[in-house]
């Protein structure tokens, strides 16, 4: 018997409370397992078999139900948050008792109604669990998308150093640069993003960011709200370093020297000692 899977068993016993389950009809109560009476199928009698999932109940009793869940063993799935706990999450998966999803287990922290991706596991107690850590193995590479096309992709990880992972259609594995700022985002957040890239492996490389002449008016305005929020001079300008400009405006410096670039142009703003100057304080 495998806990945490769909698996067909055997009536072995019949008891007021419910029935037996097992593999070989003489099993003995070690490998035996409970179906409670409100899920015995109607008519089912000692010989006869039946599908189940095999979990623990609240009392951490080996436990049969009929209910498919919506996630089995080493599978991964979208889930919603019902409750928030002292050591971790609980999450809807279809059956009676909910999921648990450790705090240890959490690549950021979540909240009730948040729609996440997870994967279950069994834990060192012999228990079920769910993570939102390890997906990145589960997904597909083989996504039939060409550069250039729109997708919807769901959060699943922040990768620091390397990106923030996404699960195209939560599917498929992509990442959003790591020069793109990600601040506003929520683990389980589904966003539009555009495929830039098809690696060797089938992993996509993704942006939110529009065509450069499409983004660069988004940008030039989110410079000119930054300057007036600095009263109308920004004490940096393009030569700052990329980790400046980005923590201060989200951009990229490639994408902040366009947009610098169009405004000084377009006369809106000066450069002079270091700093950019709107030549207007008004905004708009």
């Amino acid at each position: 018997m495998k806990l945490g899977c769909m698996q067909t068993l055997q009536v072995v016993k019949k008891v007021e409370f419910g029935v037996y389950l097992a593999q070989e009809p003489n099993s003995d109560a070690r490998e035996r397992v409970l179906l409670p009476k409100k899920q015995v199928p109607q008519g089912i009698g000692v010989g006869d078999t039946v599908e189940v999932f095999l979990y623990r109940d609240s009392k951490d009793r080996l436990i049969a139900t009929t209910t498919r869940p919506l996630i089995t063993l080493d599978q991964i799935a979208v889930l919603t948050v019902k409750e928030i706990g002292k050591i971790g999450a609980f999450l809807d998966w279809g059956l009676e008792k909910d999921l648990f999803l450790p705090y240890k287990e959490m690549t950021r922290k979540v909240q009730e109604g948040d729609e996440i991706l997870v994967r279950l596991y069994i834990d060192k107690s012999n228990r079920l669990c769910a993570s939102t850590k390890g997906l990145y193995e589960h997904l597909s590479t083989n996504a039939p998308y060409a550069v250039g096309d729109e997708v919807e992709g769901r959060v699943y990880e922040f990768g620091h150093d390397f990106g923030t992972f996404l699960a195209i259609d939560d599917r498929y594995s992509a990442m959003l640069p790591k020069h793109e700022d990600t601040s506003h985002l929520r683990l389980g957040d589904v966003i539009t993003v555009e495929v830039t890239g098809i690696k060797e492996d089938g992993k996509l490389d993704v942006s939110m960011r529009k065509k450069a002449y499409l983004q660069m008016d988004e940008d030039a305005q989110k410079i000119l709200d930054i300057i007036d929020s600095y009263a109308g001079v920004l004490p940096f300008t393009e030569k700052a370093s990329p980790e400046i400009i980005f923590r201060e405006t989200g951009l990229s410096k490639a994408a902040f020297k366009r947009a610098v670039g169009r405004l000084y142009k377009e006369r809106q703003i000066t450069i002079h000692d270091g700093r950019i100057r709107r030549v207007s304080s008004e905004k708009g």
